[in-house]
């Protein structure tokens, strides 16, 4: 039998303990998992260890079913350098910024004999990365990349363990592999199938990675001045992330920085000669769906094709018609689920006792910044994304200056990630001979 048969994950977050047991479920594959040493990882390799290396995710809602499970692991790796045996599928559930990090942990015989590479949660230019490292560690693993990860997975009890909850899942995923027709692929098609999932076959991995919707909300939505003051600032009264001003950050100036940022990343996707996406559909098809009283399937269809104001107005009608969730049942009072209310998470300690940026926007900055790059390598003029990056480092150094007496996080470093800029870029001069 030939497919998915021995699967290391490497990472020690919720989405791995999700992986596992759908791997090892639905697939009888065998499953290993791989971290490193640290002190957040250091809960996470206790609790295996006195459950027998057995893992367990519950849901959220019933619809859910068929990702829930348990299993047990059938090997644990403390620290990526200590990988060993026979495993043909390498998944990185890491975050898209550790990718060569992790790889560069992790001896030339074992890298050599990976038939597979799985990117879970990548950014625009991930698997070209990637694919350029292992070329010069002289592997030849095909390269697969999905949009993003298939929902959303945490701690059951808030702090790692070996048990997860997953509280909401995708109603589509997009995927793309280095191999035509892959067989992997197709086994994955399948899987997915099963688990009520949508997977979307894409003609490469960088065409699935533009699948995501991150990619076009979060930068205007976290890189702005009032966003920004809601996490580094002093605290004040709760703002949440997708609610209009006062309340959030939504005015109609940040929905003409969202269209902007859609227009430059479309014309980069268009030097690369790669089908683009329908701003307004990939949110309202893909994502989250507003009532058709709200927007038409007209204005939806043909958005990309209508002038800048009003692509504006409804990108403005569409934040403004999911305050509530329009599907939800209102209650005795007339009252909707808020959907809008997700806070902003605030800069914290964590473990190591350094003062830290919580995942977005840090994430979003190493994802942008490589967008920057491919746009640059590809001449096309990015102002919007420039401000958005100028205006968070500020912020970070602004934020720096404040505690000159607390240890900072790496994630309060102005960085450049030229070495990944420069393979990617050197990926896309190789795509073009």
């Amino acid at each position: 039998m030939s497919g998915i048969q021995r699967v290391l994950l490497c990472g020690t977050g919720p989405a791995s303990i999700q992986l596992a047991i759908t791997f090892k479920n639905d697939l009888d594959c065998r499953v290993g998992l791989a971290g490193r040493e640290s002190v957040r990882s250091a809960a996470f390799y206790a609790a295996l260890e006195q459950s027998g290396q057995q893992v367990q995710v519950t849901i959220q809602n019933e619809k859910h079913r068929a990702l829930a499970g348990k299993c047990i692991v059938d090997q644990v790796f403390r620290g990526y350098n200590t990988l060993a045996g026979e495993w043909q599928t390498l998944v990185l559930a890491v975050t898209t910024d550790a990718y060569i990090d992790v790889l560069q942990q992790i001896d030339d015989a074992f890298i050599k004999q990976l038939k597979c590479v799985i990117l879970v949660s990548p950014t625009f230019g991930s698997s070209l990365l990637v694919s350029q490292y292992l070329q010069q560690r002289g592997a030849e693993a095909e390269i697969i990349s999905f949009s993003t990860y298939l929902g959303d997975t945490r701690w059951l009890h808030e702090h790692p363990s070996n048990q997860v909850i997953t509280t909401g899942v995708k109603r589509k995923v997009y995927i793309g592999s280095t191999v035509p027709s892959s067989a992997y692929v197709q086994q994955l098609r399948e899987l997915f199938e099963r688990l009520h999932i949508a997977l979307g076959v894409m003609s490469s991995p960088l065409e699935a990675e533009t699948r995501n919707i991150s990619l076009y909300v979060h930068p205007p939505l976290f890189m702005n001045a009032f966003s920004l003051e809601a996490i580094f600032g002093e605290q004040g009264v709760q703002k949440y992330v997708y609610k209009l001003y006062p309340e959030g950050p939504i005015t109609p100036a940040l929905i003409r920085s969202m269209r902007e940022q859609w227009q430059e990343i479309t014309q980069i996707t268009d030097r690369l000669h790669i089908q683009g996406i329908n701003l307004l559909q990939f949110m309202t098809d893909d994502n989250y769906p507003v009532r058709l009283e709200s927007l038409s399937r007209h204005d939806i269809e043909e958005f990309d094709q209508l002038q800048a104001i009003h692509q504006e107005f409804l990108l403005y009608i569409r934040y403004a018609s999911l305050l509530i969730d329009p599907f939800s049942e209102p209650d005795a009072a007339g009252a909707y689920f808020d959907f809008s209310a997700v806070p902003f998470r605030r800069i914290f300690t964590n473990r190591e006792g350094e003062l830290d940026v919580p995942r977005m926007p840090k994430e979003d900055y190493y994802r942008i910044k490589i967008i920057q790059g491919i746009a640059r390598h590809v001449q096309v003029s990015c102002p919007a994304i420039d401000h958005f990056i100028a205006i968070y480092e500020a912020k970070l150094q602004e934020t720096a200056r404040a505690h000159p007496d607390q240890r900072l996080s790496t994630a309060f470093v102005i960085q450049s990630f030229q070495q990944d800029i420069r393979m990617i870029c050197s990926a896309l001069n190789g795509s073009k001979d």
